[in-house]
């Protein structure tokens, strides 16, 4: 899933493409993507746009006469710039946005359909559909601190969750608690105050260094393939591969269809957390350190 510092590209490559021109025409092929139906979609067209904003993990269009078009691009949906008039083709083509200067695709991989398409009259309407978590670049150590300790959870889920952090998903979570070294499964209730700065230290320069990274990427070309796995990242799909800190093998939680990646020399003081496949199958078996787990490997 795109986050916030793809969706920070995403918004730099389209700046100086579509702000301040007439979304000319929309081609709408899948009206699933669709989530509204008062302002109609084709009052959109004719209007100027003359704000782009990025409202947590989704990418708004501001228009004339206070018309908004919200994109969330969920975890398979992306952008692409082609053309004037370019063809949506395939079955992932589900919207074209057309501008003098070129189009706008949203394309969507895979069969479930999750991406999602709201038009909305109102600032006040833009932002009642925003989660509400915080925005860390606006907030104080202490505002972070009281947001993700308002409950007691684990790191990885109080900074993946949208109404606590703003833009934050799996893959920069995954960064930020390995800047951070930090488990991911530590508890917020427990955190020491000296724990609490380095998370907040390392939640900015992560983000602000990937922001930074995409876009000059984004400066140079629209950026066509937006991944959450980069050669550059330090542990985030990196199963198996050398930290880049301390050189041992980066490993993983898998659940549903996401996995953590951690370092357990740098982030849990040698220990391997349980994966819960694998834990089921190998019961009282399961490797508590690394020491362990290569012993277990080399059978």
């Amino acid at each position: 899933m795109p986050e916030l510092p793809d969706i920070t590209a995403y918004i730099t490559a389209l700046e100086p493409r579509i702000l301040n021109q007439p979304l000319e025409h929309i081609r709408l092929a899948s009206v699933f993507l669709l989530r509204t139906v008062d302002p109609p979609l084709a009052s959109l067209e004719g209007k100027t746009v003359r704000a782009i904003l990025r409202v947590g993990k989704r990418i708004a269009l501001g228009l004339e006469e206070d018309l908004w078009l919200v994109l969330h691009l969920m975890i398979a949906g992306r952008l692409h710039w082609k053309p004037a008039h370019a063809k949506l083709a395939g079955r992932n083509g589900l919207l074209a946005l057309d501008f003098p200067a070129g189009s706008l695709l949203l394309t969507e991989a895979g069969s479930k359909r999750r991406a999602s398409l709201h038009v909305l009259r109102g600032e006040q309407a833009l932002y009642d559909i925003d989660p509400g978590g915080l925005e860390i670049f606006s907030s104080t150590l202490d505002e972070f601190r009281a947001a993700l300790s308002f409950e007691n959870r684990t790191l990885k889920r109080a900074l993946t969750d949208p109404r606590i952090v703003s833009g934050i998903g799996n893959a920069y979570s995954d960064e930020i608690l390995h800047a951070a070294q930090l488990s991911p499964i530590a508890q917020t209730h427990k955190l020491k105050l000296e724990e609490w700065n380095r998370l907040f230290q390392a939640t900015q320069s992560t983000l602000t260094l990937w922001i930074d990274r995409l876009n000059a990427e984004a400066g140079k070309k629209f950026p066509e393939n937006v991944t959450a796995f980069r050669p550059e990242m330090a542990v985030h799909g990196r199963f198996d591969q050398p930290c880049p800190r301390c050189g041992e093998k980066v490993q993983r939680i898998r659940y549903a269809d996401n996995e953590t990646n951690y370092c357990a020399r740098c982030q849990t003081g040698g220990k391997v957390l349980a994966d819960r496949s694998l834990s089921r199958l190998l019961g009282s078996d399961w490797p508590r350190t690394l020491e362990e787990l290569e012993a277990l490997k080399r059978r």
